[in-house]
């Protein structure tokens, strides 16, 4: 990614009711190990553990107390679910630019400079109801290898053994044609004639909402280690993972 505005998938965060059990189904069904617990996102009443496949990371968050903005999101769901996709760019500035241009809101901006392990990193999330589908974060993590977000040691606890990163995610909508065209809008890239969005690293997907689904996060596709389990389907923490 040489280009200040091209972007890949960088982290997947769900959000759960019991953040203990979801921890050991993903070891169970993926092999992955809790690299960092952030004790940042203690301030918003959650917990979380952040699971490193390479340099793409799945987060899980869990509220620890009542009322609090990931647990109003879980019962807007009805259950476990999709809660943030984490996109990397080189540089935030021209995204600055655009999300003015596009009267965006921001939900939450921060950054850290000088860190004692030489992970800065910079962040916008953007208002979700400004975008649809879920909430998008834009992240430049500086050095571009390093993610401030997976701890310090993060690259100690890699495993792939079943797989190697993020390939895809897969958003649901009672008008996936509306929401498609709304993330073209807002990330600057066009949907191609699968409806698809292509990136840099990585693909967003949209199909139409089946019966009493909310609109959110439907899929997400992995990266196969393991040519046998290439084309495995299997549901966890309220989404539907995919072995491509």
């Amino acid at each position: 990614m040489t280009d200040p505005r091209r972007l890949g998938l960088l982290q997947i965060t769900l959000i759960v009711r019991d953040l203990g059990a979801v921890e050991l189904a993903f070891g169970k069904a993926l092999g992955l190990r809790v690299a960092f617990r952030d004790p940042s996102v203690d301030r918003w009443g959650l917990e979380n553990v952040v699971l490193p496949m390479g340099t793409t990371f799945i987060e899980v968050l869990a509220p620890t107390r009542a009322d609090t903005p990931g647990g109003r999101h879980l019962d807007r769901l009805g259950g476990d679910g999709g809660y943030m996709v984490i996109l990397q760019t080189r540089d935030l500035t021209p995204w600055r630019e655009r999300i003015g241009q596009l009267g965006l809101r921001i939900a939450f901006e921060a950054e850290t400079r000088d860190s004692v392990d030489g992970q800065d990193w910079a962040g916008i999330h953007l208002h979700p109801s400004d975008t649809g589908g879920m909430m998008i974060s834009l992240d430049q993590p500086d050095p571009p290898d390093s993610w401030a977000g997976a701890g310090p040691r993060w690259r100690d606890f890699i495993c792939q053994d079943v797989v190697d990163g993020l390939v895809g995610i897969e958003l649901r909508s009672p008008d996936p044609k509306r929401l498609s065209h709304r993330w073209s809008e807002v990330l600057g890239l066009v949907v191609d004639d699968r409806g698809r969005i292509e990136l840099d690293q990585g693909a967003i997907g949209f199909r139409e909402t089946k019966a009493d689904e909310l609109e959110g996060l439907s899929a997400i596709e992995l990266r196969a280690t393991l040519p046998e389990r290439v084309g495995e389907r299997f549901d966890l923490a309220g989404v539907e993972f995919r072995l491509v």
